[in-house]
């Protein structure tokens, strides 16, 4: 079915909205829970560098470099993963996915002191999480959804936002009760059950829906079960000015708000606040983001997407002025890291959707799959190029200067693209 076509006669958009709602709110929490389940490790991992240390004389290079090796793998294998998407399906993958997501997980007790038996559990891990990143839940929004799609991409991908909330928490009581083995085996399981179950019985895309159509039909039986989604080829895509731009504003805000969010406590301290004091602020940045991500889904839905990210860039680009001389008080200062939480909340969200209305839907997981290599590469090189800024300037200074202009360059790259294609004809523009 097309789905740019699934408007009904008399539908205001308002209406058009509360029925995709009431239609799929049940896939948005099932996305919401498996974009929650690999991020889980990563946030969790902090606490078990204690344990580590105390048992294996470990230091923290040691501990953390295997979440870096999970995460490089998936530079390589993001494309991959959006082509089997393409071809597959979400539930697909899915499914498995959660299994092996939970089981390499749990396998993370299975350390035994040797550093390269670490450095092979967690790139197993990488490579199971795979099957759980953005693109699938993106994916599998974007199929069910067309009026109400940027607020439901905002709900399903704040998952991250979650599991950044609750895996510190429940890692620490897991920790202090059980042991750090069964805390990996209960953080593992755990996750997985729920994440497991809720998409059983609720994780259905457009090809699942034409796979049940052809089954119903024995006339359509030996059909292709692919659903003829709208939207440019590979070939149009690789041409079009339009990705090219989305891509390269993705790419600038993500490097900068990957740096400040593993810089953000001594940017603040060098600012001038108290260390207690940084901290609490980093975190109500932190809710920040998630309120951002969620508002910037209602405005989406509503007005072009092009120009609401695009005065959030820019104004981000404002914000990092006020943690210069002379401008550097602590009032201007929650000011500015309110709205660079706010800013950087919807990055990944507000790429999503762009890609699924100006590339459509034909090669979606292909083309964001590619979009996922990006983001994969801004985690890995972030941390880095804060703390380079650092060395070489003596200074945050640096970072913050720096910062200011590729707000406005991501700004203007993304501001306008020109209005979305009318897929309801298969039209495809690359300008």
């Amino acid at each position: 079915m097309n789905l740019e076509l699934g408007k009904k006669a008399g539908d205001s958009d308002a209406e058009l909205r509360a029925r995709e709602w009431r239609e799929n709110w049940p896939l948005v929490l099932a996305c919401l829970l498996g974009m929650s389940f690999p991020s889980a490790a990563y946030y969790a991992l902090g606490l078990f560098i204690d344990p580590l240390t105390a048992e294996f004389g470990w230091n923290r290079t040691q501990v953390s470099a295997g979440a870096s090796i999970g995460a490089l793998v998936a530079i390589p294998l993001a494309p991959v993963i959006g082509i089997l998407v393409d071809r597959w399906g979400v539930r697909r993958l899915a499914l498995p996915g959660i299994v092996l997501t939970g089981a390499t997980m749990a396998a993370l007790s299975l350390a035994d002191g040797t550093n390269v038996q670490w450095l092979v559990l967690w790139g197993v891990f990488g490579v199971a999480s795979m099957l759980l990143k953005a693109t699938l839940w993106a994916t599998a929004i974007s199929s069910k959804f067309v009026a109400a799609r940027s607020m439901a991409l905002a709900v399903a991908l704040s998952g991250s936002a979650v599991s950044m909330t609750l895996a510190p928490p429940i890692a620490r009581w897991l920790i202090d009760n059980l042991g750090w083995r069964d805390a990996w085996v209960a953080l593992g399981l755990g996750w997985a059950v729920p994440a497991l179950a809720l998409s059983l019985f609720f994780l259905f895309d457009a090809h699942d829906d034409m796979r049940r159509s052809a089954a119903a039909n024995t006339a359509q039986k030996e059909a292709r079960t692919r659903p003829d989604l709208p939207g440019l080829t590979i070939r149009e895509a690789a041409r079009s000015l339009r990705i090219y731009r989305i891509a390269g504003a993705t790419l600038l805000m993500l490097l900068l708000v990957g740096a400040f969010v593993v810089h953000k406590v001594p940017i603040l301290v060098e600012a001038g606040l108290v260390r207690e004091d940084a901290a609490y602020l980093a975190s109500l940045s932190g809710v920040a983001s998630i309120v951002g991500s969620l508002a910037m889904g209602w405005l989406i839905d509503r007005y072009d997407a092009g120009l609401v990210g695009g005065l959030t860039n820019a104004i981000a680009g404002i914000a990092l002025i006020l943690l210069l001389e002379p401008f550097r008080v602590s009032a201007l200062i929650v000011i500015s890291m309110i709205i660079l939480g706010f800013a950087g909340g919807a990055k990944v969200q507000l790429c999503a959707y762009m890609v699924s209305r100006y590339a459509g839907l034909r090669n979606y997981g292909k083309i964001f799959g590619v979009m996922g290599s990006i983001i994969a590469i801004t985690g890995a090189v972030a941390p880095t190029v804060g703390g380079l800024a650092y060395d070489l300037g003596g200074s945050y200074d640096l970072l913050i200067m720096g910062g200011i202009p590729v707000c406005f360059v991501a700004a203007i790259l993304i501001f306008g693209l020109g209005p979305y294609p009318d897929w309801s004809r298969n039209e495809a523009s690359g300008k």
